[in-house]
């Protein structure tokens, strides 16, 4: 709906009546009167472009975009407005006439010259504009992904990544990694089961976020903790701290002993089920975007003390092409839901019943055996986790890691993060 209205914005933007055409490398000069001139270049080029009262319309590579002229003078990369070195601007952005308009434009094969009133020329490669457009960017995926359920994965057959390859070699980190932004989880093979072991792992990819759990966390059922997931009981599939305003990015799990039965880990892709209802019912999916939750942690055990808030909807969504982020699921956090007027908690009421039917199918469910040697990575913002019920005495240990530092690393080896 919001691209809807936006579209229509923009049809009610200042457009122009047609001028003359002119041939590739032609510079045409801005005039005062109210009509602006259509340009264009070789059909070859697949290029052609049209001067309205406040934006340039440039067709390029079957994209169509519109690009405002304050924009184009901010965002010019010329020596004196940009710095190669640092990639940061230099131009003052509060400094642009705000009513400025282009003196002359023109287009070679590859490349939009702009000259402002003031002399100063612009240059875009046509490449970049179409990358760097919004009309470009609602057409990308900012994150691939493989969405999956429980067949899928296993049909895929995702390999583990041993634990010596993934600490001494690019190679094996790069895999790891790109299992990782894949499927929204990975392993690593062969880690010696200690805590010290296990640190030194996530440390290979990421600084560890240290939270109101520590740094390095040990876990047993010993209710150390005022949370369900120091005891034995089964927990239901969630996402981890809801309940901080910015939800921990990514978590690890080792385990280093059980000597007992049960304790599997449930692991469900969440954007996988929300595809499901985005396919399904579409407003049940945007009303999960739209409505924010709160989210609560009040703990008083022994010396740990700590009343946490986080606010957001189930759903997060970058709103230029609607790419699901980050989904925000936990039912034993949430806190009471006084943000938005009884009519839409109904609403919501059956948003979440749908997508929480998608999230507890059977076929989503993919079941795995924590063991010693093997450390579990899973996507915090993707990736929901739950447990079956256990006997016995069972120690994991693990940390959560900084989301901004796994994607820096993601993409330091050359992966789109």
């Amino acid at each position: 709906m919001w691209r809807r209205r936006l579209a229509g914005l923009l049809r009610l933007r200042g457009s122009s009546s047609p001028g003359s055409l002119r041939p590739p490398g032609g510079t045409r000069p801005i005039l005062a009167a109210a009509a602006r001139c259509h340009h264009t270049v070789p059909e070859s080029l697949k290029c052609a472009w049209q001067l309205h009262r406040d934006h340039l319309e440039l067709r390029y590579a079957n994209t169509l975009m519109r690009l405002d002229f304050v924009w184009l003078r901010d965002h010019c990369r010329s020596a004196s407005c940009y710095n190669a070195k640092t990639n940061q601007r230099s131009l003052d952005t509060a400094s642009v006439d705000l009513a400025i308009k282009p003196k002359a434009v023109r287009v070679d094969e590859a490349t939009l010259f702009l000259t402002w009133p003031d002399g100063h020329v612009t240059r875009y490669g046509l490449e970049w504009l179409v990358k760097n457009s919004y009309e470009g960017q609602k057409q990308q995926v900012m994150h691939p992904r493989i969405l999956w359920n429980a067949e899928i994965y296993r049909q895929a057959q995702v390999p583990s990544v041993d634990c010596r390859s993934f600490l001494e070699t690019d190679a094996g980190l790069k895999e790891f990694l790109q299992n990782f932004l894949l499927y929204g989880i990975a392993f690593v093979e062969n880690v010696a089961p200690t805590k010290e072991d296990t640190e030194i792992v996530a440390e290979r990819i990421s600084l560890i976020r240290e939270t109101i759990y520590g740094r390095m966390w040990y876990f047993t059922s010993d209710f150390s903790r005022g949370d369900t997931a120091y005891t034995k009981l089964a927990l239901d599939r969630h996402t981890d701290t809801t309940y901080f305003q910015e939800p921990c990015g990514i978590q690890v799990f080792h385990c280093l002993k059980h000597e007992g039965t049960g304790g599997r880990t449930l692991l469900v892709d969440g954007f996988y089920a929300a595809e499901q209802v985005l396919q399904h019912a579409p407003d049940q999916f945007e009303l999960l975007t739209k409505v924010p939750l709160k989210h609560e942690y009040v703990e008083n055990v022994g010396d740990c003390h700590n009343h946490m808030i986080g606010i957001g909807p189930v759903l997060n969504v970058y709103p230029w092409n609607n790419e699901l982020y980050l989904i925000r699921y936990n039912n034993y956090d949430r806190a009471v839901i006084n943000t938005v007027p009884y009519d839409v908690v109904h609403r919501w009421y059956a948003a979440h019943r749908t997508l929480t039917a998608e999230l507890r199918r059977p076929e989503n469910e993919l079941w795995v055996k924590l063991k010693p040697g093997k450390a579990l990575f899973i996507d915090n913002w993707r990736v929901l986790h739950g447990r079956e019920a256990f006997t016995g005495y069972r120690q994991l240990c693990g940390c959560y890691l900084t989301r901004d530092d796994v994607l820096n690393t993601a993409r330091l080896l050359g992966l789109r993060a």
